[in-house]
């Protein structure tokens, strides 16, 4: 059991004499000291019935607060041992006082320098635009996570899309960051779970159309000839690559080496999320594979040659840079080559990703598949293709209606 008593701190006597008033708690043999707000003259102290002496102008009332103030604080912590029974003398106290505030900008930032550390510059880059969104919305000044409730988050919503014309979704991934910091802060300990403003805030979404093409779409993409351009040739086999490999991202896609290839499979380890993935080919993916296979093949040497060979990998930036700059040059052929192809859907490595999943799932692989191999964290992001599948069958089943 802890105790709670009213105590004249002469140890923390100042320069005029005075010292404050605290509420003392001690657990454990282990003292926490809550403040009462007051400060008094040692003079006006009696030790002996530990109160304020009646020499001192309202003193009657100074010592009714005191009094009403120790009993709340003893009904609190009544209630926090019974509820928690493994408290500290300090968690007493955070929990009847509250946490002291903390730094929002100071803990964003050391999420920032792990994203550098574990080599994701990407996801730096995005989470750092969106603390120097709200840094420059506070005009460089301070910010606690205490400051940001949820009538804050209302008014910065409202900020972003008028003053930076963002659009729902653009808002809802800029805020989306500021729920995973308020729920990393409150797993560190630094705040407490009714403090997150998330819990009455809610994000909103809209949803958008995944673009996926159909069977005959993509035949019509493999059936192109560019013997007379390399280059398109070699754009449009990764994207057909892909639709065919488990919809590998690109950023993996131009880091495949051949010592990833056993003849039939690929394996590697997934940039983004670092799980480690085996991949049986089809046929028409090792058909593609086969034509950049050089007589003398070296290990380390990319199977599709866009990355430089001197590149270095151990440079998370380095590589960043070179991985953006390479999908920027596909999706600008991809453009090309959709419109020789015929195709009205504007073309990038998203859409062969999509494309491989929902001719999976049409053709009877199981969803729990379709997610392993496509790399998923959890199946609820697999999901979405399924709904996208059963929209089509919706549609199918309305002939029926005409």
């Amino acid at each position: 059991m802890s105790s709670i008593s009213i105590v004249f701190r002469k140890d923390k006597l100042n320069k005029k004499g005075n010292a404050p008033i605290h509420f003392r708690i001690i657990k454990d043999r282990k003292i926490n000291y809550i403040s009462s707000g007051y400060m008094l003259a040692e003079k006006f102290w009696d030790y002996n019935k530990n109160r304020v002496r009646a020499g001192y102008q309202n003193s009657t009332r100074l010592n009714n607060y005191l009094i009403k103030k120790l009993s709340e604080l003893q009904d609190e912590i009544l209630k926090c041992e019974t509820n928690f029974k493994s408290l500290s003398s300090n968690q007493l106290k955070e929990k009847i006082y509250g946490k002291k505030p903390t730094d929002f900008f100071a803990f964003a930032e050391k999420t920032l320098e792990q994203y550098l550390s574990e080599g994701k510059v990407t996801t730096h880059d995005g989470a750092k635009s969106v603390i120097t969104k709200l840094s420059d919305y506070m005009k460089g000044g301070s910010l606690t996570f205490q400051d940001i409730t949820p009538e804050f988050l209302t008014d910065y919503e409202e900020h972003l899309r008028t003053e930076h014309n963002n659009s729902t979704n653009t808002i809802h991934r800029n805020l989306k960051f500021l729920r995973k910091l308020f729920n990393d802060a409150f797993r560190d300990g630094f705040i407490e779970y009714q403090q997150i403003p998330f819990l009455k805030y809610k994000l909103k979404i809209e949803k958008t159309q995944r673009l996926y093409l159909s069977e005959d779409e993509l035949k019509k993409i493999e059936a192109i000839n560019f013997s007379s351009d390399y280059r398109l040739a070699l754009h449009r086999d990764m994207f057909v690559f892909a639709a065919y490999s488990g919809g590998l991202r690109v950023s993996d896609l131009l880091q495949l080496r051949w010592d990833d290839f056993d003849g039939n499979h690929i394996n590697f380890t997934i940039r983004k999320t670092k799980q480690q993935l085996s991949i049986k080919l089809p046929n028409k993916a090792l058909a593609i594979i086969k034509r950049y296979r050089p007589k003398k093949v070296l290990p380390k040497q990319f199977i599709f040659p866009m990355l430089h060979s001197e590149l270095n990998l151990s440079d998370p930036r380095e590589l960043d840079n070179a991985i953006s700059s390479s999908t920027a040059i596909l999706n600008k052929s991809l453009k090309k080559i959709a419109i020789k192809a015929k195709i009205t859907k504007p073309l990038s490595f998203h859409v062969s990703r999509h494309t491989w999943a929902t001719l999976a799932l049409k053709k009877g692989i199981s969803i729990d598949k379709v997610s392993k191999l496509m790399g998923h964290s959890a199946i609820k992001e697999t999901q979405i293709y399924a709904k996208i599948l059963g929209h089509e069958l919706d549609k199918a089943m309305d002939v029926f209606n005409n």
